[in-house]
């Protein structure tokens, strides 16, 4: 059965979670090292989709606060583009979601969870993946029960 994938687009690493085959539950896989351009690691992102039967693609898109398209959600938007050309034959849906703030709610959870803000640094991408797809598979099922009643 296929899973969704998120993903956390950052300087340092790409931060990369999968859902259960039932669509319910994100939990983290990996970060993808990258050496200042997340562009780098679109050749091992669409290795991970292969390689896990990933149907549906959700890229963090980090809008301003107000809502505005800033720097990094248009780099986003390029990212994303150019990763649904690489699976296109594959006819994997490629969709960005809102993102703001769960670089924050990811460092909280990691507090709560007992792991000192040092050892953050090396987890926090893949919590905010999950954060991102745990928010479009919430989203998704909502949809899907109002088109139920």
């Amino acid at each position: 059965m296929p899973v969704w994938m998120g993903v956390d687009l950052g300087n340092a690493r790409v931060g990369i979670s999968l859902s259960d085959p039932e669509l319910s539950v994100a939990t983290p896989l990996c970060n993808v090292k990258v050496w200042s351009d997340s562009f780098e690691a679109l050749d091992e992102v669409v290795d991970l989709v292969h390689d896990h039967g990933v149907a549906h693609v959700v890229v963090g898109y980090p809008l301003n606060m107000d809502g505005s398209e800033g720097k990094a959600a248009k780099k986003a938007r390029r990212w994303s583009a150019q990763l649904g050309t690489r699976l296109a034959q594959d006819h994997i849906e490629i969709e960005l979601s809102d993102e703001r703030l769960t670089t924050v709610s990811a460092h909280r959870q990691l507090l709560q969870a007992g792991r000192g803000s040092r050892n953050h640094r090396q987890v926090v991408d893949q919590q905010s993946a999950v954060l991102i797809l745990q928010s479009a598979l919430d989203h998704a099922a909502h949809h899907d029960l109002e088109g139920d009643a």
